[in-house]
């Protein structure tokens, strides 16, 4: 939660400057920047991980179901979306569910992407909604976990986790599913960030 809520403070710090001062940086190229520093930082995260080849030495087929439950899922609930919100299309509102909890990555690709087709003040809009709607899955996934696991069963809390399911929720997942759902909360996480660029980029296309 403190690491959410670090990052709203800049967002609105952020908002706060651009509001009282002209911004005279080149905000296109600094978030350009951003994005190409975050990627680093996921093969940096996934290569350093030395649990890597014993993780992948466990596997079974089965275990891919969890990951793919989660992007159907996901993405079933997030083109309904679409219905109730009538200034977002739904490919756009996919983009912004493609996301998986990842709001720094996600806001930043759909706003970099979007900014072409619907002009900066809207993708920059679409942006802030991917980042404030990953980070309130990640903390509904973190508070709600006992429920998530009582209501809907052992593997539940993993795929509302995201891409938090091998890092920052895997404590409360290991607390409520138990330590054998381990591995598969690992696999499921690795498998979730990498698709979060290959979706959204994806989604912002249309």
């Amino acid at each position: 939660m403190k690491q959410n809520l670090i990052v709203i403070a800049f967002f609105a710090v952020g908002c706060l400057a651009g509001l009282l001062g002209e911004v005279k940086i080149d905000t296109h190229q600094v978030s350009l920047c951003v994005l190409y520093a975050l990627m680093f930082q996921v093969g940096l995260g996934m290569g350093s991980n030395k649990e890597l080849k014993q993780l992948l030495g466990s596997l079974n087929l089965r275990m891919l179901l969890v990951p793919a439950a989660t992007v159907c899922g996901t993405l079933v609930f997030s083109a309904a979306a679409a219905l109730l919100l009538s200034r977002w299309s739904v490919t756009e509102c996919l983009a912004v569910g493609s996301g998986f909890a990842y709001y720094s990555l996600s806001s930043i690709l759909i706003t970099q992407l979007k900014e072409a087709s619907i002009g900066l003040q809207a993708a920059t809009e679409l942006g802030t909604i991917a980042l404030l709607t990953n980070i309130f899955r990640e903390m509904t996934a973190l508070f709600g976990a006992p429920l998530i696991r009582r209501y809907f069963g052992q593997l539940a809390p993993i795929s509302a986790a995201g891409v938090n399911s091998m890092d920052v929720l895997l404590p409360a997942i290991t607390r409520h599913s138990g330590k054998e759902m381990i591995p598969v909360a690992i696999f499921h996480g690795l498998l979730i960030d990498l698709s979060v660029p290959f979706f959204v980029s994806f989604f912002c296309k249309f």
